[in-house]
């Protein structure tokens, strides 16, 4: 149920779409001279470049200057004190793909007020989508509303994840998640942006998606175009929540149980099941 739009929720919301437009628009002039980039590793796998740099900059000054009392909280720039109001940011999801000359990867903002995610944009330059939603409005693409898919069996389902890189020790896990998980559907998609996955989900373009150890900024425009799109969604561990542990698990209302049943069937230490 959508209900009517505050002035402040309005205004908040025009301007993180201002704030994602123009920091796309950054991010495509570095997209078009990315060989000319100075590449730094942050860690295996995970790289950082001028580009990244520059759009959280952006982000920033636009978000800041209008809302000097705001928190922030970027993945390139770190996080400010307490506030009533955050803006939690990831000026460039995707920089793998990015860099790589792979046209899939976005600009995140959302709008944190006393703790409760009120605004999601997600938007994706190169295809000139922005998926936008605010708490109790719904959830919209390019300004047209959008709902989770229809999908009501399992085996016609098509999910989304986020496999682990580098030296991350969760590998085994995720492996063994994939391998209990694919018989059952028709199919798993990594595409290697995150905010753009769950704005999938949103969209009716995945049934689903999961992935552990993600950061605040990956996911937090996300939750709310899931939430506002009818999506149900939950941490992988029972009883814990997204926002505290960055483990994601969502999907259709339909197909949510079925899906969670598969990925929470693990053996514990001692051999049992989960």
């Amino acid at each position: 149920m959508t209900t009517d739009p505050t002035p402040q929720d309005k205004a908040d919301l025009a301007l993180a779409q201002q704030a994602a437009t123009e920091a796309g628009q950054i991010l495509l002039r570095h997209w078009a001279a990315r060989a000319d980039l100075t590449v730094t590793t942050k860690r295996a796998g995970d790289f950082l470049s001028q580009a990244d740099v520059a759009a959280e900059t952006c982000l920033r000054t636009i978000l800041l200057g209008a809302r000097p009392e705001d928190g922030w909280l970027g993945e390139e720039t770190g996080e400010t004190g307490p506030a009533r109001r955050r803006w939690i940011v990831d000026p460039l999801d995707g920089t793998t793909n990015f860099l790589r000359g792979i046209p899939h990867w976005a600009v995140s903002v959302a709008l944190e007020v006393e703790g409760l995610r009120r605004i999601g944009v997600v938007h994706d330059p190169v295809k000139g989508e922005t998926f936008a939603a605010r708490l109790g409005g719904g959830a919209t693409l390019n300004g047209r509303p959008i709902r989770v898919a229809q999908t009501r069996d399992l085996s016609a389902a098509l999910f989304g994840t986020g496999i682990p890189f580098g030296a991350m020790n969760h590998i085994d896990d995720h492996a063994a998640d994939i391998a209990r998980l694919v018989p059952h559907c028709a199919g798993v998609r990594r595409m290697g942006a995150a905010a753009l996955d769950l704005a999938y989900v949103a969209a009716g373009r995945l049934d689903g998606f999961w992935e552990r150890r993600l950061r605040p900024w990956d996911i937090a425009a996300g939750l709310v175009l899931l939430h506002e799109a009818g999506a149900q969604t939950a941490a992988l561990d029972k009883g814990d929540r997204p926002e505290a542990s960055g483990t994601v698990l969502t999907a259709t209302p339909a197909l949510f149980a079925a899906f969670a049943s598969i990925l929470r069937d693990q053996p514990t230490a001692e051999g049992s099941r989960a």
